[in-house]
């Protein structure tokens, strides 16, 4: 059963929300970071990511960073770039990429949900990427991100997001990639109730983007229930903020491989040992990305390649079935050399967003060999899940990203 919450809700004006809304702070490094904000104080990355507002000799973790953020916030809020709604409601987000649309219900999810694995994951989390966010959450005191979270499709929830739709948008804006947003408030108390019963007949629903945002609510949640012995579990605190998606709209894109050198190899003894676990194909020029499971592209001297994995190389098992697991465990690690893909500093890892021909360009600029993959399939994603089971480093990229700073949850 699933605790799914309608919230009090700190949002931008509506004549505002176009310059506040940004892409979440971790697609962005420092330096990208504070390009984007230059000429916009409005946007939400200047307080999503506040070193922006020093020089860069400040480190990003400094005290002085999250003090600043807590500020800007509460200065916005006095300014009238944000307004808070009467009481306790749920929101609906839409999102449209290329006539794709995706609908999400705006909530607070339950951190006893995350702890008793009623909201599962798929990947793990790194100490120093939950520290920044505990931080940021902790002093801002609000959950600034969304959760991005997936459900199996209900068919009460399908209907009553259908029927809120066909009201006026409360935001109807277009983002600078082309991507439509699109909010609506839903206030009606019973329509309310109903959606929080559906949401509680689910058994389970699962973190599709946001892993290190999710574990850093929990966190300060717990945290400020050791601060307040006597909490009743009703507070703010014991929620975070989610974006909640069924998924049959959920779109995921590819996530590419590269990689720097051929682990001493010459390009034929590659494409021999290669060929142990792949039917090998030259195919020439012409970029070429995967059209089903088991198959892979790979870019090698200015040719492309078909790649097909054996039947003896193929697993049932959640994970090791996994393509981006297929490709590692048969090729990139026994062959190439690259032992963990976390730290190893010979691969790195592209979106799928950013096409095949920025493959190319890495490899023509600073790698050696270039693999295209077909996409990870959200029900792929949803078995992993469901086994209590851990997904390989990126694997999966989804698309479109949702917006940060469109709303916002205070935690007292």
């Amino acid at each position: 059963m699933a605790v799914v919450k309608p919230f009090v809700c700190i949002r931008p004006a509506e004549d505002k929300v176009s310059h506040v809304a940004a892409l979440p702070y971790d697609v962005y490094s420092r330096q990208e970071a504070k390009r984007a904000v230059e000429g916009n104080p409005l946007s939400f990355l200047n307080i999503d990511r506040a070193e922006t507002q020093f020089p860069d000799d400040v480190d990003t973790y400094d005290p002085r960073v999250y003090a600043k953020a807590k500020e800007l916030l509460e200065q916005q809020i006095s300014e009238g770039v944000y307004v808070t709604d009467p009481g306790e409601n749920y929101y609906l987000y839409e999102l449209t990429m290329e006539g794709r649309s995706q609908t999400g219900v705006v909530a607070c999810c339950s951190i006893d949900d995350y702890l008793d694995h009623v909201i599962k994951k798929h990947e793990n989390t790194r100490e120093d990427k939950e520290l920044d966010r505990i931080h940021h959450v902790d002093i801002v005191n609000a959950h600034t991100g969304p959760i991005f979270l997936a459900y199996r499709q209900n068919e009460v929830l399908k209907s009553i997001i259908a029927e809120v739709k066909k009201e006026k948008p409360l935001y109807d804006f277009v983002t600078e990639d082309g991507i439509g947003h699109r909010v609506w408030r839903m206030d009606d108390r019973q329509l309310c109730s109903q959606v929080e019963e559906a949401f509680a007949a689910i058994p389970s629903t699962y973190i599709a983007d946001g892993h290190h945002r999710a574990a850093s609510a929990v966190k300060v949640g717990l945290k400020r229930r050791q601060e307040a012995p006597g909490y009743t579990g009703k507070e703010p605190f014991n929620y975070f903020l989610s974006i909640l998606f069924p998924d049959e709209e959920l779109m995921i894109l590819p996530y590419n491989r590269v990689v720097k050198d051929l682990n001493g190899l010459t390009a034929a003894s590659f494409l021999e040992q290669a060929e142990t676990c792949f039917e090998v194909e030259r195919l020439g020029k012409e970029p070429f990305a995967p059209g089903k499971k088991g198959s892979f592209g790979m870019f090698l001297e200015d040719s492309w390649y078909s790649l097909k994995a054996k039947p003896c190389c193929k697993s049932d098992d959640p994970v090791k079935g996994l393509d981006v697991s297929v490709l590692q465990d048969r090729l990139l690690g026994p062959v190439l050399g690259i032992g963990d893909p976390r730290t190893d500093k010979r691969i790195d890892f592209i979106g799928g967003i950013r096409g095949l021909k920025e493959l190319e360009r890495r490899v023509h600029e600073d790698m050696k060999v270039a693999f295209s993959m077909y996409p990870t399939s959200i029900e792929e994603l949803l078995l992993v899940a469901d086994a209590g089971l851990l997904m390989p480093p990126k694997s999966t990229w989804f698309e479109p990203k949702l917006r940060s700073g469109l709303f916002i949850h205070a935690l007292c």
